[in-house]
């Protein structure tokens, strides 16, 4: 079946549906990944999004039950240059057609994805829509320009109710955004004891579990349309060591009174240079976002800038080292050939170690 992407500024792509045969508006955004296509589908941070994958071939090592990133995808659309509906590894038990119509997402295959990136990378992230219907180029287009993209994609994505995932070690509560399981298993292969609650969470609500730290995680949109985490890390700074990742990342240095900004592109895929400041080492990354913590806006705040992206000076980490808390906008849990930046959780909890050595819990309210 036709299918046709349409993009605000009148671009059409024709190509050839896959997955389902539904309509969908997003944001259309790139990724570069050369693997990892079942992780871009299931990460939540893509809620809202269609997600363009710069890689040529896709769907050809198929879908396994284990790799998934959430129980379920939020993506809103997927536009590759080849798809694949023979897959071919042991581990496979699906197809990308057939998992993308199980969750009704609309694809579209056959698309030159190389333009389609320099448009992007030239204009900014733009709104689009994957439709198999013959409605005109020109209707589709007016009703794009006059689509408001949705602000309540963490709601959407988040736990609605608190989880544990016992464990013999430090009890960590895990702030869900639209959290990855890759956070969960990092945290859980080192033994702690987590307790997963929602992004509304209130800070009594999180005192009353008697964590030793707390993580804050991944999640899609902009951070400034979740006042309400933001008003809750505040009041928690100081009590507990905390650890920011991705979308937490932006709610912590916005708690501490730095700024945020939308990025023209943003970063997407599995080898962002990151440079360490302190010790001057080059990270290879795991990155996904569409806003940024302005560099300018961290003077007075109290936080210092830890980690800088190589390709654009980006703010990539920054820490409260007199509140014991520090954060990274790229994504430590994920690893799409090096497992560069897993020390980052060792040092989170070594950092809850030393507190719980030098100060009992905190009181509760």
């Amino acid at each position: 079946m036709r299918a046709r992407l349409i993009l605000e500024d009148g671009t059409e792509c024709l190509g050839t549906a896959i997955g389902a045969t539904s309509e969908s508006v997003g944001e259309v955004v790139f990724n570069t990944g050369l693997t990892g296509y079942q992780e871009v589908l299931s990460d939540p941070s893509y809620c809202g999004q269609i997600v363009v994958m710069t890689y040529p071939l896709i769907g050809n090592y198929g879908i396994n039950r284990d790799d998934f990133e959430a129980v379920r995808p939020f993506i809103h659309g997927f536009v590759v240059r080849e798809h694949c509906d023979v897959p071919s590894n042991w581990r496979s038990t699906n197809t990308l057609d057939a998992l993308l119509k199980t969750y009704d997402i609309p694809g579209i295959s056959g698309v030159d994805t190389r333009m389609l990136t320099r448009k992007i990378r030239h204009h900014g992230t733009l709104r689009g829509l994957i439709t198999t219907s013959d409605v005109s180029t020109e209707e589709l287009v007016a009703s794009l320009k006059s689509t408001t993209l949705m602000t309540d994609q963490v709601p959407r994505v988040s736990t609605k109710n608190v989880f544990s995932c016992p464990g013999n070690g430090h009890r960590i509560v895990l702030v869900d955004f639209g959290s990855k399981h890759g956070i969960l298993r990092e945290l859980t292969q080192r033994g702690c004891d987590i307790v997963v609650v929602p992004y509304n969470v209130t800070a009594d609500e999180i005192r009353r579990i008697q964590p030793d730290g707390i993580m804050l995680s991944n999640g899609p949109g902009d951070p400034k349309d979740v006042p309400q985490a933001i008003g809750m890390i505040r009041e928690l700074l100081g009590e507990y060591p905390l650890f920011g990742i991705c979308l937490g990342h932006q709610l912590f240095a916005l708690a501490k009174g730095a700024d945020t900004q939308k990025m023209k592109f943003g970063h997407r895929g599995g080898n962002h240079p990151v440079k360490e400041l302190t010790t001057g080492r080059t990270y290879i990354t795991s990155q996904n976002h569409g806003y940024a913590v302005t560099m300018d806006s961290i003077a007075g705040t109290g936080l210092e800038v830890t980690h800088v992206a190589l390709n654009d000076g980006t703010v990539e980490g920054v820490c409260d080292p007199l509140r014991q808390a520090f954060s990274v906008q790229y994504h430590p849990e994920a690893a799409p050939g090096p497992y560069d930046s897993g020390y980052l959780f060792d040092q989170f909890l070594e950092m809850v170690t030393n507190a719980k050595e030098a100060k009992p819990y905190a009181k509760i309210k």
